[in-house]
């Protein structure tokens, strides 16, 4: 095991595709519910232990060996927003490219035979972490940390947030964040002897509400 594929791989300049994307921050600051770094903060815990908790499971179940076509469904029936799926998949598709390049591996190959569209992101990033010989645990740290990452970068575009006050807020969640990454892999533990529903299914609806909206839009600074 490698701690330096562990950061090669939460990388936010890692080619994975997820700088496009802001989490649901730029609805959120549109409607408003995020104006400074207190709301960036709400915001993301929230989506730390619902959208986050979910990813870091799934991602730690890949990471251990589980099969990655029935985590693949069980994030489908986690993801019920039509704009999500398409969202998860995307990222899937450029997780599987960088993943592929980076930590070739014949798992991977195998996925993206089967998925030729896209798995879903955290399977595949559970999976690339299995490649580059890392535990579930890293897989979990680095899909809970992807979870907030992303809208805090995005908040410091959309709203001229200082960074080092979208940094701060990261490092404020550090402990929450290693208690979901730990509540994870608990989870995908389990998925041996109980199947895929032992997996967490927290749910956010406001941001499956707002996703399908962000989706319409007609100008967007983000893809999702």
């Amino acid at each position: 095991m490698s701690r330096a594929a562990l950061l090669v791989l939460a990388d936010g300049r890692f080619p994975a595709g997820g700088h496009a994307h802001s989490g649901g921050a730029e609805a959120a600051v549109k409607a408003g519910r995020i104006r400074d770094a207190a709301g960036l903060e709400e915001f993301c815990r929230g989506r730390l232990h619902t959208a986050g908790l979910v990813a870091a499971a799934l991602a730690a179940a890949a990471a251990a060996g589980c099969d990655p076509l029935a985590l693949d469904e069980a994030a489908d029936a986690r993801t019920p927003v039509p704009a999500l799926r398409l969202t998860a998949r995307r990222l899937g598709r450029q997780m599987m490219r960088a993943a592929r390049a980076t930590w070739p591996s014949a798992e991977l190959d195998a996925l993206a035979a089967a998925r030729p569209r896209g798995a879903h992101q955290p399977v595949v990033l559970g999976l690339a972490a299995r490649s580059a010989g890392l535990a579930p645990l890293d897989a979990a740290h680095a899909a809970a940390y992807e979870s907030i990452s992303g809208p805090a970068t995005a908040a410091v575009r959309l709203l001229s947030l200082d960074p080092f006050d979208a940094t701060a807020v990261l490092a404020r969640l550090a402990a929450p964040l290693d208690q979901v990454a730990e509540q994870a892999v608990e989870a995908a533990r389990r998925v041996p002897l109980e199947g895929t529903g032992a997996l967490p299914a927290a749910s956010a609806p406001l941001l499956d509400i707002t996703a399908e909206q962000h989706a319409a839009w007609p100008v967007r600074l983000f893809a999702s």
